[in-house]
């Protein structure tokens, strides 16, 4: 991939961009420009044109800077216009976030993320799911997209890209990809604060309602249930996750209605929580009184349950805006920055009790 472009725009030179259609009135009642934006931000038109060009990082313009001159932007009511962007640096300005589902509430946040740090950086996003290897290839090799975010892939059922296709893995196996940028959850340590809390909470037996998914994601909560229940007697299920609530509601049903049913139940996520929900209601079983559940997601369905759900966090939109810094580096030539796993929490609230 060729490195970024060194020349440094002319200060002198016309202003080759153009705001949007609905840009705000610049000074004099036109619409705003670069010049209108250096002026305000108290920088040159050629860092502004660095800055919106994408080429910023590799003449040294700091973060305060380039924020300055964003916020300069907001201000006024100022883009760039596309395709002089585009046509500049012979990239499309859009990038494709490929989820496995885009009806899953949790992938709703991780486009949040992504579309706010996109934004900032001047880009476009389009979303895809369904997709498989050949999908892929085919979107990297048409050239319509810079480069590719491809969150909580199945890696069974996806193929390598072209070396050359600028591309981030969000919620993926760093060893299944080594040559490729990943971004981590630390859905791990997610799990086993779960199991922490209920065990503290006094209760031996637990069930697990768990995705049947390969995904790395699903592997890493299984490993870390296992190991932090193995002290536990537990009652594990597997659940079809792409088939939604009423998928999970038919599975939990037939755990809570066990003559030795558990009275804590952790879900692979917050969906097949409140499946499990609907199983308890219909059983005529209270929560937290007669079990406790757990969620893993915090998606904004989780404080609307009754009881409000106790659940994992798992940060979607630091997950989408740190896989764009990641992707926007490579479109600049320069290596991802290093991005440990993003920190999880467990966030209590009133779907859990002590054990009876």
């Amino acid at each position: 991939m060729p490195g970024p472009d060194t020349h440094v725009p002319d200060a002198s030179a016309p202003d080759v961009s153009a705001p949007d259609a609905g840009a705000a009135a610049g000074p004099g009642g036109r619409r705003p420009t670069g010049r209108d934006v250096a002026r305000l931000a108290g920088v040159s038109q050629a860092t502004v044109s660095l800055v919106f060009s994408g080429r910023d990082a590799g003449h040294r313009v700091s973060d305060a800077t380039r924020e300055r001159i964003r916020d300069a932007a907001r201000t006024l009511g100022y883009r760039p216009q596309a395709a002089g962007r585009q046509l500049r640096l012979g990239r499309s300005g859009m990038i494709l976030l490929a989820v496995p589902n885009l009806l899953g509430p949790f992938f709703g946040r991780v486009l949040t993320g992504v579309h706010e740090e996109a934004g900032r950086r001047g880009l476009a996003v389009v979303v895809s799911s369904g997709w498989d290897g050949d999908t892929l290839a085919d979107a990297a090799a048409t050239g319509r997209f810079d480069g590719l975010l491809l969150c909580s892939p199945d890696d069974s059922q996806l193929g390598d890209l072209p070396a050359d296709t600028p591309a981030v893995y969000l919620d993926a196996d760093p060893a299944r990809y080594p040559d490729r940028p990943t971004v981590e959850l630390d859905v791990a340590g997610g799990m086993r604060a779960a199991v922490a809390h209920l065990a503290a909470l006094g209760h031996r037996r637990i069930g697990h309602l768990r995705s049947t998914l390969s995904a790395y994601t699903f592997r890493m909560r299984q490993a870390a249930f296992e190991s932090a229940a193995a002290e536990l007697e537990v009652l594990e299920v597997g659940v079809p996750l792409n088939e939604g609530a009423p998928a999970a509601r038919e599975v939990a049903y037939g755990l809570l209605a066990r003559a030795d049913r558990p009275r804590a139940v952790i879900c692979d996520d917050d969906v097949v929580a409140s499946g499990l929900y609907q199983a308890a209601a219909e059983l005529g079983l209270r929560i937290p009184g007669d079990v406790s559940v757990i969620g893993i997601d915090n998606i904004p369905v989780a404080e609307q349950l009754a009881p409000p759900l106790t659940t994992v966090d798992l940060p979607g939109e630091a997950l989408g805006r740190t896989g764009v810094t990641a992707l926007a580096a490579l479109l600049q030539g320069r290596p991802a920055p290093a991005a440990a796993p993003l920190a999880t929490t467990l966030v209590v609230r009133s779907s859990t009790a002590p054990a009876a």
